[in-house]
């Protein structure tokens, strides 16, 4: 007996990978930047206690609040901890310009589908703005979201960090709650077609009241099916952005991305990877920032052949339907293992922008099988075993 289960989720802003916690054993270490704001700068004391008028480490999901006209800056001198404010202000200009561009490249692509925006600020400062398209030609469901936040983390997120080497509570108190700045760009983009991805990218940068900071990002794919010159389109890309900056950068976050979008509980991964990175301050922040930004710049190049390619190939029911039970694992990776989810929902973050990740339609079929030697069969070889596509 097959058993469908449809969920129908409208959301409207990021993805839950949007300022989460690194999957990875060990970090790099941070060295003293022309800044000065990495741990090694931080002295071997009882450490800071968190300020008064600090933000509680709950938000609260309810807590923004909707503006008609987008404000022309969500980063302001003064809000949050003490830190490196012309970074701050740097990189979430190129987030803006990212998202309009990004969404510009998909409505082209699209062909019909518009993006709707909305913009929310919050009282203890930051905001965000979304811009999300929904029943488009091409895309059932394409958002880009650009958040920046000022808020709290909580000692269970940072036992979940300092578990893997990275000590984000370096500079404060034992026990003590962490001001924290994070400013991230977001999106995940659906298309109705199963021979065209899913991609989903996710580029942020945090600095903590303890004087810590650091980049994450990355870029990632999940097909249905296996194309290998769509993967080599795909992951050839980001493998030329990388050499650009450093000849270890592919071979490590490639890795670190098929080691995080693991399903445990599955043995396979979500998808085909592409490239990971967290806790990045181990040179001069306005090194890391130009990868950060070649990397985001680099989306519509990776990706947008490919859709180009399949949007209008056709396909079978079972195809359909192979598609949807893909999404589903997608939504167990995002609601049971995906450290971002936790995060947000830890710190009160806004639910929409939070399950912006989640498509608006998902499978799940009791005990399925796929019949051996098919294409379906194909793609869970390679999602139980990782290929190097290049």
């Amino acid at each position: 007996m097959k058993v469908a289960v449809v969920f129908a989720f409208i959301a409207t802003a990021s993805d839950a990978n949007g300022f989460g916690i690194p999957n990875r054993g060990g970090a790099f270490g941070p060295v003293k930047s022309e800044l000065s704001m990495s741990t090694k700068d931080v002295p071997a004391t009882e450490g800071k206690k968190a300020p008064d008028d600090a933000p509680s480490v709950n938000l609260g999901w309810n807590s923004h609040e909707a503006v008609e006209e987008v404000p022309e800056s969500l980063v302001k001198p003064g809000d949050g901890p003490d830190g490196n404010y012309p970074m701050r202000a740097k990189f979430e200009k190129m987030c803006r310009d990212a998202q309009l561009t990004i969404t510009a490249q998909i409505e082209a692509i699209d062909g019909g589908g518009t993006f709707q925006e909305d913009a929310w600020i919050r009282p203890t400062g930051g905001g965000g703005m979304s811009r999300v398209l929904t029943n488009g030609n091409v895309f059932e469901k394409a958002g880009v979201n650009l958040s920046v936040v000022y808020g709290s983390m909580p000692p269970e997120a940072l036992q979940a960090a300092t578990e893997r080497g990275v000590d984000r509570a370096a500079g404060m108190a034992p026990g003590e709650r962490v001001p924290f700045f994070a400013c991230g760009l977001s999106s995940v983009m659906h298309p109705k077609n199963p021979f065209a991805p899913t991609m989903h990218f996710n580029y942020r940068y945090f600095e903590t009241d303890g004087g810590v900071w650091w980049f994450g990002g990355g870029t990632d794919i999940t097909p249905s099916y296996v194309n290998e010159e769509d993967m080599k389109q795909f992951h050839g890309t980001y493998k030329d952005v990388c050499d650009k900056h450093d000849p270890e950068y592919y071979k490590e976050f490639k890795a670190w991305a098929d080691r995080y979008f693991l399903i445990p509980h599955r043995n396979e991964t979500r998808g085909f990877g592409g490239i990971f990175f967290d806790d990045q301050n181990d040179r001069d922040p306005n090194t890391i920032f130009e990868f950060s930004k070649e990397c985001l710049n680099s989306v519509g190049k990776a990706y947008g052949p490919i859709v180009e390619k399949h949007k209008d190939d056709p396909y079978t029911e079972k195809q359909k339907e192979w598609q949807l039970m893909r999404r589903g694992r997608y939504v167990e990776f995002n609601l049971v293992y995906d450290r971002g989810t936790v995060f947000g929902l830890k710190t009160g973050g806004r639910i929409e922008s939070i399950l912006m990740s989640l498509p608006e339609t998902a499978r799940w079929e009791y005990d399925h099988k796929v019949e051996p030697g098919s294409p379906e069969a194909e793609f869970l070889e390679v999602a139980q075993n990782p290929r190097d596509w290049v």
